[in-house]
C-alpha cells in the first residue's frame, strides 16, 4: 500500500472512532446524570470511560509480557463496562428525557445497585488504571534483540585466521639473522667490525682484517645458504595433508586458525582449506 493509501486509511479510522465516541458519549452522559453528576461532570464522564479505553489500546502496542496482558485486561474491562451502560441506556427510554428517579437505572433492586456501582466506580478506576498504565509505558525499555547479542559475542571470540581479512603476522626481530645477513653481504653493516688482535695478525690476517673492515656492496639477491630448505607445497599437496590431518577432527575443531598452526601456512590459505574441507564433509553427509 502506498503512503497516500495508508494516510487515507488512518483518516477513515479516526473519523469512524470519532463518530462512535459521539454515539457513546450521548448514552454515558445520560447515565452520569442519572447517578447524580452535574452538567460539567456528565459532559466529561464519557471521556473518562472511553478515553481510558484508547489509552489502554496504546499501552498494549508498547508494552510486552505481563504489562501487556494487564493493559489488555483494562481494555477489555472498560469496553465491557461501556457496552453495558450503552445497553442500559437503550433499555430505559426515560433516561433520554431525564424522567427517571435519581439513582434509578433498573426496576429490579439488585440489578439497579450493580449498575449504579458500575457507573460510579468507573471514574475511580480510570484514575488508578490510567496512572498505572502511564507509569508502565514511561518506564518501559525495549530489550535488545538476540541477534545483536549473538553477533557481538561472535565477533569477540572469533580468531584472527577466521576473519574475512586477516592482519599480517607481526615481524619478530632476530639479532642473529641480522648479523648473518650482514656477514653474507646483502645488508650494510652499521658498526665496522673490530680488527683482529695483533698477536694473530700475519700477512694473511692483515689482509682478512682489511677486507672485513671494508663495507660490502648489497647485491639485492638472497644467497642460497640463506634461503629456506623447506620445499614450496602446491595447493593440492596442502589439501591432501589437510585431509589426512583432519580425518579424526570434529567439525567444531575444523577452524582456519588450527589449520594455520598445524600446517604452517598463511591465514588466507588456511581459510581456503577450511572451506574446502567443510564442503567435502557436507557433501559426504548428504550422500549418506
Amino acid at each position: 500500500m502506498t503512503r497516500r493509501g495508508k494516510s487515507l486509511l488512518v483518516l477513515a479510522l479516526v473519523a469512524v472512532v470519532a463518530m462512535a465516541f459521539r454515539v457513546s458519549w450521548n448514552a454515558l452522559r445520560d447515565i452520569a446524570r442519572a447517578v447524580g453528576a452535574d452538567q460539567t461532570a456528565a459532559t466529561l464522564y464519557p471521556v473518562v470511560v472511553d478515553g481510558l479505553m484508547a489509552l489502554a489500546l496504546v499501552a498494549t502496542l508498547v508494552l510486552v509480557g505481563p504489562d501487556r496482558r494487564f493493559a489488555l485486561r483494562v481494555l477489555g474491562t472498560y469496553t465491557a463496562a461501556s457496552l453495558v451502560l450503552n445497553y442500559v441506556h437503550g433499555l430505559a427510554p426515560g433516561l433520554h428525557g431525564r424522567a427517571v428517579d435519581w439513582g434509578r437505572l433498573a426496576d429490579w433492586g439488585p440489578a439497579n445497585w450493580l449498575l449504579v456501582l458500575l457507573a460510579t466506580s468507573l471514574p475511580v478506576g480510570s484514575i488508578y488504571f490510567g496512572s498505572d498504565l502511564v507509569a508502565k509505558v514511561l518506564h518501559h525499555q525495549p530489550a535488545p534483540t538476540a541477534y545483536a547479542e549473538e553477533s557481538d559475542q561472535t565477533e569477540m571470540i572469533r580468531s584472527t585466521a577466521d576473519l574475512p581479512e586477516s592482519a599480517p603476522p607481526p615481524v619478530a626481530v632476530n639479532p642473529t639473522r641480522i648479523l648473518a645477513a650482514v656477514q653474507v653481504g646483502f645488508l650494510k653493516p652499521v658498526v665496522p667490525p673490530k680488527p683482529l688482535p695483533s698477536t694473530v695478525l700475519g700477512p694473511i690476517g692483515q689482509t682478512s682484517a682489511a677486507q672485513s673492515a671494508r663495507p660490502r656492496r648489497a647485491t639485492g639477491r638472497v644467497p642460497q645458504s640463506a634461503r629456506s630448505t623447506q620445499p614450496r607445497r602446491s595447493p593440492d599437496q596442502l589439501l591432501t595433508e589437510a585431509r589426512v590431518l583432519t580425518a579424526g577432527w570434529p567439525d567444531a575443531d575444523l577452524t582456519a586458525e588450527r589449520l594455520r598452526r598445524e600446517l604452517h601456512t598463511a591465514p588466507a590459505t588456511a581459510r581456503t582449506l577450511r572451506d574446502t574441507l567443510r564442503a567435502e564433509r557436507v557433501s559426504a553427509t548428504a550422500a549418506v
